[in-house]
């Protein structure tokens, strides 16, 4: 997104009592909106429900917007959908003030806006508001950090995966620090082409290759691997569900950071790693949510 409008703008918002609901919302409208007639963001409040926002450079046709809602995340959804005028502004800058940088170990999380803000003795990770799903805001992103921060200290891996990139925050943080290669995955085609995008922005996107898969599947994981290290902010049941297949593709020692759990789940989340032959080191518990780091036993 690269425009900012002078004009006065037309605004829909309305709050999302979930990741994916928010997610379908913000694919349609983004589907259906050509670049330059909105701007859609989305941002996950503290009581996990999504605010999604999206700017309009002129008047939307509310009943087309509220459809979309209604189609992509029910009637109920749509019933909180508000629509107003805002004042003149360059409503891009106003929408990133909102995204503070975030820090985490030597890494900081940021916005375009705070780009010259970085000190010089940290790593600066640039997403913009408008990709706001894995910016970075979100405690399992925190987490993940943290402890990449922590083992980098003392280790350097070779062969490093994010599964499940999002928007490319952790690859593009690990290829940072390391100045090594790093795989990225997803699902989500978006997700791919964000993080390719975003790690250019970075200055790294020759170092963090962006694929789609699912799991463990891609044929590009039986070249990559055996990894030293992976990390993966997904969620509780698909991080059970491929504690076999991760512990395969893992090298003799491999460190794992597993993080997108509730701090309840972590105990299942464990024992279905350790079955596998991979034990806990840390545990890090922030705002109700658990990041995981293990090693895989030779």
């Amino acid at each position: 997104m690269t425009m900012a409008y002078i004009d006065p703008t037309h605004r829909a918002r309305l709050a999302i009592g979930g990741e994916q609901a928010a997610r379908r919302v913000v694919d349609v409208l983004t589907e259906v909106f050509f670049e330059g007639q909105a701007a859609v963001a989305a941002f996950e409040r503290p009581d996990s429900c999504w605010d999604v926002t999206v700017h309009f450079a002129d008047p939307p046709d509310q009943a087309l917007v509220r459809q979309i809602v209604i189609n992509a995340a029910g009637a109920e959804a749509a019933t909180g959908l508000t629509f107003d005028t805002v004042e003149p502004r360059d409503w891009v800058w106003a929408s990133l003030q909102d995204l503070v940088p975030v820090p985490a170990g030597r890494f900081v999380v940021h916005g375009r806006h705070d780009r010259d803000r970085i000190a010089g003795n940290k790593l600066g990770v640039e997403i913009e508001a408008a990709l706001a799903f894995g910016t970075g805001h979100h405690a399992t992103t925190r987490g993940c950090l943290l402890l990449l921060d922590h083992i980098l200290k003392a280790w350097r891996p070779r062969r490093v995966l994010d599964l499940g990139t999002g928007t490319g925050v952790l690859a593009i943080a690990a290829a940072k620090a390391l100045r090594e290669k790093i795989l990225a995955s997803d699902i989500d085609p978006v997700s791919v082409q964000v993080t390719r995008e975003n790690a250019l922005l970075n200055a790294s996107g020759h170092l963090v290759r962006s694929i789609r898969a699912t799991g463990f599947s891609a044929r590009q994981f039986a070249t990559a691997a055996p990894f030293d290290l992976v990390l993966a902010n997904i969620l509780a049941n698909p991080l059970r569900q491929m504690a076999t297949p991760m512990a395969r593709h893992l090298a003799p020692s491999a460190l794992v950071i597993l993080s997108g759990l509730l701090t309840p789940q972590a105990s299942s989340v464990i024992a279905a790693y350790r079955v596998r032959g991979l034990v806990p080191l840390r545990h890090l518990r922030i705002d109700g949510w658990s990041t995981l780091l293990l090693r895989k036993l030779n």
